[in-house]
């Protein structure tokens, strides 16, 4: 009771002074530890129990193992593996399932597989936790072939499997397959569930269909917080800033009281948008009028605005008017906004501040060099190139998927595994070609690796989502859409040219990036070409 009250020092003084403890009385504690983000006292609680030769339960080791994958500590999870072997507790199901998610929390989704396979019972919460596993490690199409394997082993999926799966689909932009996960939940009788409700308006608005999104937000029979703050941040995503703040009015119209993450959305609404007043109004009032304290993501948010609207002086008097100290969020929303507005003294600083707080981040070094480069100082752009190889900071390779007849395909930069590449770059060949002709000049600022023109020119071409939109073109029908998810932030040059494709073309491709949400349309973004 003291331990679910918050109360965990009364719980362990009236644990410690317990005249007789049996394993439900350590249990009790590790549970306190675990349920109050006391992840390492719980660890060491287990230390204690084993010293004093108090023999653990299944019960106990699921309590350890979720404090193990809240705390992401591998090698601890691992030699808890060893004593549940010792005591005979593998072949637990509820153990199986929680070790399983231990190791997916930790990266290892190879390690969760291998022991989802081979468990000698599975129940839906086991295959929950592997399609969770994927999903939470960005492998949503992994999540949605196992999906399929437990259809065809005959197992059927609850309201947690169609939440997790909605999100493999939102996260690899797949709306045909989010569509088939949502014929099944209609079938199943899920659809009045409010959880499920939500992550399809998420899903919908996460693949551009923001109309969609709010026909299905519009027709739920039950709308809670997370409901709304769905919709908010769907329409933020895909810059839809005044919608978003509308609908923001309207829930509290009609009583539902938003929470830190619904402010977040309507605050990245209005940067996104360039909203500038509406956004301070926005922040001040949620903290005078409405008793919300900002946490670092909220003071982000501000600094995105006042960033986009160009106001870079104002944003950096705001960072350092902050009661908290800035978080690296923070300095990098200040550092992109620099990048935009070619403020080379500010981007600076901003990344000076952000490389104390995370030297290893390679996305300051890409921002600053991008800066250098538009600016034609090459003496400091080569100077950060090498202050990046020096540090041994590695860029993330792009990667790009596409949904194309139920099937998603991936490609990287630079790939040439896919079995339809010759036509893939005879068609990005075709298009580049229509693309000089109507002006487009390759912006070669935007390769970092230090060779002629002429191969960076090849590697632009070969960035994953030009790759994805070629495939798109060549595998769907003329005037389809064409929808692609890519894992960091789209570069200027693709972004120019996927604009020149879609008029080129006349198709809407939608490009859903780490940033935001990108809508090509006869030669021009939705995003103003601000991300």
């Amino acid at each position: 009771m003291y331990a679910k009250c918050g109360c965990t020092q009364d719980a362990r003084e009236l644990f410690n002074n317990m005249s007789d403890r049996d394993v439900v009385s350590w249990n009790a504690m590790i549970a306190g530890y675990a349920q109050n983000g006391l992840g390492k006292e719980a660890l060491a609680l287990y230390e204690q129990m084993k010293q004093e030769g108090v023999q653990p339960d299944n019960v106990t080791f699921v309590l350890l193992l979720k404090a193990c994958a809240s705390l992401e500590v591998l090698e601890q999870g691992k030699r808890l593996h060893s004593d549940i072997i010792k005591r005979g507790f593998q072949l637990d199901v509820i153990v199986g399932n929680t070790l399983v998610d231990m190791y997916a929390k930790c990266g290892c989704t190879e390690d969760a597989r291998e022991l989802f396979n081979n468990m000698t019972e599975r129940d839906v919460v086991s295959w929950n936790a592997m399609i969770a596993g994927y999903a939470q490690n960005g492998l949503g199409k992994e999540a949605l072939a196992l999906y399929e394997q437990m259809k065809q082993e005959g197992v059927q999926p609850d309201n947690v499997t169609c939440v997790l799966l909605l999100k493999a689909c939102a996260c690899l932009a797949a709306l045909e397959q989010g569509k088939q996960i949502h014929a099944d939940i209609i079938k199943r009788g899920f659809q009045s569930d409010v959880i499920v409700g939500s992550t399809l308006v998420d899903m919908y608005a996460k693949c551009g269909c923001t109309e969609d999104a709010r026909e299905l937000f519009n027709n739920m029979s039950e709308r809670n917080v997370v409901s709304w703050t769905a919709m908010i941040a769907g329409y933020a995503q895909n810059g839809l800033g005044k919608e978003a703040l509308a609908l923001f009015e309207q829930m509290q119209r009609e009583g539902t009281k938003p929470n830190e993450v619904t402010y977040i959305c309507v605050l990245s609404a209005c940067a996104q948008s360039r909203l500038v007043d509406e956004g301070r109004y926005v922040f001040y009032s949620m903290c005078k009028n409405h008793g919300v304290t900002p946490t670092m993501e909220h003071y982000a948010c501000m600094v995105d605005l006042l960033g986009r609207a160009g106001c870079l002086v104002d944003a950096e008097l705001f960072i350092n008017k902050m009661p908290i100290q800035p978080g690296s969020v923070v300095w990098m929303s200040l550092l992109g906004a620099a990048r935009n507005h070619g403020n080379v003294e500010i981007g600076r600083r901003a990344f000076d501040r952000v490389m104390k707080l995370e030297p290893k981040n390679a996305a300051p070094y890409v921002l600053l060099s991008n800066i250098y480069a538009a600016a034609g100082r090459k003496d400091e752009l080569v100077k950060i190139r090498n202050e990046m190889k020096d540090a041994g900071v590695k860029n993330m390779p792009g990667c790009s998927w596409i949904e194309v007849d139920n099937q998603v395909h991936a490609f990287v930069v630079g790939d040439a595994t896919h079995p339809q590449s010759k036509e893939i770059l005879a068609e990005l060949d075709r298009l580049v070609g229509l693309m000089k002709e109507a002006g487009y000049i390759p912006e070669l600022s935007f390769v970092l690796d230090d060779v002629e023109d002429e191969e960076k020119e090849i590697a632009l071409c070969r960035h994953s989502e030009k790759l994805a939109i070629a495939f798109g073109l060549i595998n769907t029908p003329p005037g389809t859409p064409i929808r692609i998810k890519k894992n960091i932030r789209v570069c200027g040059d693709c972004h120019n040219a996927t604009k020149m494709i879609s008029k080129i073309v006349r198709r809407e491709i939608f490009v859903m990036d780490a940033n935001r949400s990108h809508h090509f349309k006869d030669g021009f973004c939705f995003c103003g070409d601000y991300w």
